[in-house]
């Protein structure tokens, strides 16, 4: 068993313990050093611990009735006792309001990613391309398209 699965297991032994849910990774990681499921590291500990939730959380997946593959956990940042802070949920049991907030918030990633995308072609093509322009096409329906069929195959 991997580290991420491992992780994967205190998230689920950290539910199964009915804990809050929704929770920060900080909050499952807090909860994992207090049950002895993460040994303490000389460095930020909890913050580590915290962070290898989240990337475990990020990386899973199950397969829906449909048989598309969909990750399983997400995190929408909300306000909290005066912090901005990344609650995860399961996709699966997840309230309607916490996953429009964190499927907005990632397309607002994805508009991001784009924007700065654009930027670097757009510098490159004006100031160190002497050749023939690259073009970028920001129209994704083409690429949805075949990687639905591609899935469907």
């Amino acid at each position: 068993m991997n580290c991420t699965t491992q992780i994967q297991e205190i998230v689920k032994q950290y539910r199964e313990a009915r804990r809050p849910w929704p929770a920060t990774s900080k909050e499952i990681a807090a909860w994992a050093i207090a049950q002895k499921l993460m040994q303490p590291h000389p460095m930020a500990f909890l913050n580590q611990c915290a962070y290898q939730i989240s990337e475990a959380m990020r990386e899973e997946y199950f397969i829906d009735p449909q048989g598309r593959s969909v990750r399983a956990k997400h995190a929408a940042k909300v306000m909290r006792n005066g912090q901005t802070l990344p609650l995860w949920q399961d996709i699966r049991s997840g309230d309607r309001v916490h996953m429009e907030v964190a499927l907005k918030q990632r397309r607002q990633q994805i508009v991001g990613d784009c924007k700065q995308l654009k930027s670097d072609v757009d510098s490159f093509n004006q100031n160190y391309n002497p050749g023939k322009q690259i073009e970028m096409v920001f129209d994704f329906r083409r690429d949805l398209e075949e990687a639905a069929g591609a899935n469907a195959a």
